[in-house]
């Protein structure tokens, strides 16, 4: 049971929706749109409204038992910074449990869009925003103070009719409401390099009835805060069993161990 919760990057509210109150007793969502709180879902859970930044979070240290985030995170200037606010409003031995989209996210639609530009127009500016890479996430974890750290990836394939379909579900406020958020970005593509796209996406990566994949990766991750009750690995070279031998466990171990 955690007594108080907090959800960064709350949007409306979606995760309280899969929360219960015998597990979470009191649940504070935090986002920078003030609309999005305004317009969030009910929730069985008492629940509080703050807007504020995920990089400067506006509460003490040691307050939240639980930290969660969920697909908000890849819109943070400072992920490092993020981590550690997330890191110091825990307390000892409270954990963050979190998921974010991950560096091959969309990587079909922005593969097509920029070989499109380097054919029509003799360049490319990104028109994604940019991802993390899984290989450095354990790193910022760790480095934001969390331990006994978990992280998984996961991929998601969404099949739409065309390029446009995928731009316009991106785009759509209705729905993900996700475009690129990058200062550098170009302000508009031209008729032809979308053509040129919507011709390249179909050509690499199109599916035999005609429709075309959007590859969505998620990175799962859990990172605990430090306490003094939690338990340590073993010293490196102290275990007594190879895991070779895990096939001969029943030999291995005593009947009344199993």
């Amino acid at each position: 049971t955690f007594p108080l919760a907090l959800d960064v990057g709350s949007g409306r509210g979606y995760i309280a929706q899969h929360l219960t109150k015998e597990t979470i007793e009191k649940l504070i969502q935090v986002d920078i749109a003030e609309n999005a709180l305004k317009n969030a879902v009910e929730s069985e859970i008492p629940t509080v409204s703050v807007v504020a930044d995920e990089e400067f979070l506006p509460f003490k240290e040691d307050t939240f038992d639980l930290v969660l985030s969920s697909l908000s995170l890849h819109w943070v200037n400072d992920l490092p910074r993020a981590f550690r606010e997330i890191h110091q409003v825990l307390k000892p031995d409270g954990v963050f449990i979190g998921a974010m989209f991950g560096g091959d996210t969309l990587y079909e639609l922005r593969c097509s869009l920029q070989l499109a530009e380097l054919e029509r127009e003799g360049g490319f500016s990104p028109h994604v925003s940019p991802f993390t890479a899984v290989s450095d996430l354990g790193h910022l974890l760790s480095r934001a103070g969390f331990n006994t750290l978990t992280v998984d990836t996961d991929e998601i394939q969404v099949n739409y009719p065309g390029l446009f379909e995928v731009m316009e579900d991106l785009q759509g406020k209705c729905s993900m409401g996700e475009s690129n958020c990058s200062w550098n970005r170009k302000p508009l593509l031209h008729r032809e390099t979308m053509l040129a796209a919507a011709a390249i996406y179909q050509e690499m990566y199109g599916n035999s009835d005609g429709s075309v994949p959007a590859t969505f990766q998620i990175y799962y991750m859990i990172g605990w805060k430090f306490h003094e009750s939690q338990a340590r690995p073993a010293q490196r070279g102290s275990a007594t069993v190879s895991f070779g031998d895990l096939a001969k466990i029943d030999v291995l171990l005593p009947r009344g161990k199993k």
